[in-house]
């Protein structure tokens, strides 16, 4: 998923904040999802964080042109391990690696849920 660093991106160090990559992990998890899930599983699940693990090895800034990626790791029928990228369109660094734990919810109920064999087959590596 292509991205370009806003002004509002920018923190007071003059690179992108911190907050903005964890909003990233999220757009391109959610893209993702939205993607390749069909209407009837997104319309019963939704996903919470369990938690997050980034690391920043190169900063971002204003203007720069970068590429999201994500993919699935191992899921078990109530977590999923996703990771996503994000790298210097230009010059193709890798800029942030995340490492996520999502749990399914029940959208009726916000409760967790199990996946079917289906998403879990569909999504996970």
């Amino acid at each position: 998923m292509p991205v370009k660093v806003q002004p509002a991106d920018i923190d007071e160090q003059n690179h992108v904040n911190n907050t903005v990559y964890l909003r990233w992990v999220q757009d391109v998890a959610t893209a993702h999802w939205r993607s390749l899930a069909s209407a009837e599983a997104q319309s019963a699940i939704g996903w919470v964080v369990l938690r997050h693990e980034i690391d920043y090895r190169t900063p971002a800034s204003l203007d720069d042109e970068l590429i999201l990626r994500t993919w699935v790791g191992g899921a078990s029928r109530l977590k999923f391990e996703r990771f996503t990228e994000i790298r210097r369109k230009i010059d193709n660094e890798v800029l942030s690696q995340a490492r996520t734990l999502w749990v399914p919810i029940d959208v009726r109920t916000g409760k967790p849920t199990r996946v079917s064999a289906e998403v879990r087959a569909r999504f996970s590596t």
